[in-house]
């Protein structure tokens, strides 16, 4: 067990030192997947200056509770909307910060898949994959507090309660949350850009969904279960063989294998955040 002079350290820890990552930084099997088929039916609106997807729930279903959506490398493409539509259609209002300002003409339209259609694309050979992550990592970490707190201020209420979700790039954002006072619980996918300090500093129940090929989070994730037993955290861990890193958001939907593994068509990893306190043991 860590004791407080660890954990300090670890928290100061510099998160752009690629040396003790649990879940390695995004690499170019992030890059790879299929696009799904379907119509998202949200809309952007700017949330603390930041494009925001907004997928409304059926009001006849609303729940009156908010799913925070922070996107994979890929940002705001058609599989990611489809799968905040999802989560609206379980009662939740879902809101998702565009990390990498893809839409907004006001901003440097710079999603990686304005560089690469997948990980074998070299058509832009001046395309720098290391520069593009600091760069969007730089602007998600200074935008991603201020953008949760707006969403409270601008469509939460006293009896609000919050979950959140991320995949790849956006787990460190479910942790950081995870590790405050605001969400009740979270979940992510084939996380990347995970040190220690995310897992030892949090005070909520996180949902682990990990695939067993998986260059970002392979062996490592046994130390981030190590920590999680050893530290008491409450949380609970899916591990699926035979996919690999991306299967939530770019699995192939004409495999029905990979199609029913795909956490976004569920929201039991969220549904915590209508339970209340004496009822919650895990995440489900």
């Amino acid at each position: 067990m860590a004791t407080e002079t660890q954990k300090d350290h670890l928290n100061n820890a510099n998160d752009n030192d690629n040396s003790d990552f649990l879940a390695k930084p995004s690499a170019s099997c992030c890059l790879y997947g299929s696009l799904h088929q379907g119509h998202p039916r949200g809309i952007f609106a700017p949330v603390a200056g930041v494009d925001t997807y907004v997928s409304l729930p059926d009001p006849a279903k609303a729940n009156g509770n908010i799913v925070l959506y922070f996107p994979d490398v890929w940002g705001m493409f058609t599989n990611g909307l489809l799968v905040m539509d999802a989560f609206a259609d379980a009662g939740y209002l879902v809101l998702g910060v565009d990390h990498f300002r893809g839409l907004s003409c006001l901003y440097d339209h710079d999603p990686v898949w304005k560089h690469r259609k997948d990980r074998h694309d070299k058509s832009n050979p001046d395309f720098d994959y290391e520069a593009w992550k600091k760069k969007h990592t730089a602007f998600a970490n200074e935008a991603v507090p201020r953008w949760v707190k707006a969403v409270q201020d601008e469509y939460g209420g006293p009896q609000t309660k919050y979950a959140c979700v991320g995949y790849c790039f956006g787990a460190p954002y479910v942790c950081d949350a995870l590790a405050g006072d605001t969400v009740t619980a979270g979940a992510f996918a084939h996380p990347a850009f995970l040190k220690e300090h995310h897992f030892y500093n949090l005070k909520k129940p996180l949902f682990l969904s990990c695939a067993e090929i998986d260059h970002t989070f392979d062996a490592t994730r046994r130390r981030a279960v190590d920590i999680l037993q050893s530290e008491k955290k409450k949380y609970q861990l899916q591990l699926f063989s035979g996919v690999e890193h991306g299967f939530a958001l770019r699995g192939n939907m004409e495999n029905p294998y990979e199609r029913n593994r795909s956490p976004g068509k569920a929201d039991a990893a969220i549904r915590q955040a209508d339970c209340p306190p004496s009822s919650r043991a895990l995440l489900f």
